[in-house]
């Protein structure tokens, strides 16, 4: 069925991409962990979590793409032999330009963060301890800003396996830190919902530290001299980062804001419509990180090639992880098919949200298979540093097309909150057309 060329490819994606699933399941495995003890608070701390962690995700997806250039600019460079000292200096400049994103990352959440969550329907006690809750969880821009460079970097070299390790010890400690925050433990105050941001904006720190100490000590990044005691200052890698990085976090932020003001509209048909599909989305996110790990190992085998001067051999990888992701889409799509009531209750003790919610994963399962396509296809495009053109492939769909037709099908037909899942559906299929059509006429001409 497959060639031993395609078998030997897809094994050396894997392999690089099972680190990077790893970590990316820690990584949303920490708001997974926020959701389910909220919801054991009651109906209105998983609203009001549910709507401060979708806002927030506008921020976080973001300044994530900004940084994530710096993949595919360390996968050329380790792919034309430039493993050193020069790009231990492109990582001390990245770092630096982190801490201004972070800055930038936690006054726009302070300064929409009431305004915004008061005003989309919850009912003002909800809508309260959402921004409460936004606000100690933006504190978490200056730990997750230093480790997507950190981790973005090491992606770039190819060496993922540090990426899981700082994961799993920040979903330990976000466990650790929420159960004490949330509850009231070892003599701290009890917090309610609000001390999941807290919890989140502390692990992200450790995150980072744990990372930044393997630049220390494991061989292949102890080589990059990271942190030599060398002041950076801002200059080329800066500015490619950020002319790489734009567009990116642009298409990162069309998706994102798309289930962002989907939430806001679902809002509308109460609390537990709201809360049983923060459960859907929250499961389907899981699940998407296993293509969005490979799309991201993708950009990597991509870049690698493309460093080295192999186009041809660029074509055949991205071709590769494309067809990965359609066959994951398929496992993914039937789990949450097969498992959908179990999974709700695993969320949820409220057999009203419990059903709507195993509703919402039925129709959740129709757009795996086009997210899955989309994500890696883009991950193939990244890899061969083209982001504009991806980027108003991704706008175009999502907003000018999705956005309409989720509005229309939920507003305007009997179909209310169901409709949203299938514009968000619908704005996905064309982006994934529109993406793996740009990859191939791209890689055509290279």
């Amino acid at each position: 069925m497959f060639s031993p060329e395609f078998k030997l490819e897809a094994r050396a994606n894997l392999k690089l991409a099972l680190p990077l699933i790893a970590a990316q399941l820690a990584g949303v495995g920490m708001g997974t962990i926020d959701t389910i003890m909220a919801g054991r608070l009651g109906k209105e701390a998983l609203a009001a979590v549910a709507a401060g962690a979708n806002l927030n995700v506008v921020f976080f997806v973001f300044f994530m793409g900004l940084l994530m250039a710096c993949s595919p600019i360390v996968a050329h460079r380790s792919g034309a032999g430039q493993a050193d000292a020069r790009v231990g200096a492109f990582t001390r400049e990245a770092l630096l330009l982190s801490v201004g994103v972070a800055v930038a990352w936690v006054l726009c959440a302070h300064l929409i963060a009431a305004p915004v969550l008061l005003s989309i329907g919850l009912a003002p006690e909800t809508g309260q301890v959402a921004a409460d809750f936004l606000r100690a969880l933006s504190w978490s821009a200056f730990g997750f800003s230093a480790w997507f460079v950190l981790r973005f970097v090491a992606e770039g070299m190819g060496t993922t396996k540090p990426i899981l390790f700082s994961g799993v010890a920040g979903l330990l400690s976000n466990f650790l830190f929420a159960w004490i925050f949330m509850y009231g433990k070892f003599g701290v105050p009890a917090m309610g919902a609000v001390g999941c941001g807290w919890a989140t904006s502390i692990s992200s720190l450790l995150m980072a530290l744990v990372l930044a100490v393997q630049y220390r000590f494991y061989k292949p990044l102890r080589q990059l001299a990271a942190f030599k005691p060398q002041w950076p200052r801002l200059g080329q890698d800066a500015r490619e980062v950020l002319r790489l990085g734009f567009p990116i976090g642009l298409i990162l932020l069309a998706e994102a804001g798309l289930f962002v003001l989907t939430a806001m509209w679902m809002a509308r048909f109460g609390d537990g419509t709201m809360a049983a599909y923060q459960i859907a989305l929250n499961f389907a996110s899981v699940l998407f990180m296993i293509p969005l790990g490979v799309g991201l190992a993708t950009t990597v085998r991509v870049g690698h090639a493309m460093g080295a001067g192999q186009t041809q051999e660029a074509r055949f990888r991205g071709s590769v992880g494309m067809k990965l992701g359609l066959i994951n889409a398929a496992s993914n799509a039937s789990i949450m098919v097969l498992l959908s009531a179990l999974i709700a209750r695993l969320y949820t003790n409220d057999a009203e949200i419990a059903a709507v919610a195993t509703h919402f994963l039925w129709l959740a399962a129709a757009f795996q298979f086009v997210d899955g396509l989309q994500v890696t296809a883009n991950g193939a495009l990244r890899g061969i540093k083209d982001t504009r053109v991806p980027m108003m492939i991704t706008v175009a769909a999502y907003w000018f097309f999705g956005m309409p037709v989720a509005h229309v099908l939920a507003f305007s037909t009997s179909l209310g909150p169901s409709g949203l899942w299938w514009g968000l559906t619908s704005g996905l299929a064309v982006a994934a057309v529109g993406l793996s059509l740009r990859f191939m006429n791209k890689a055509a001409r290279l």
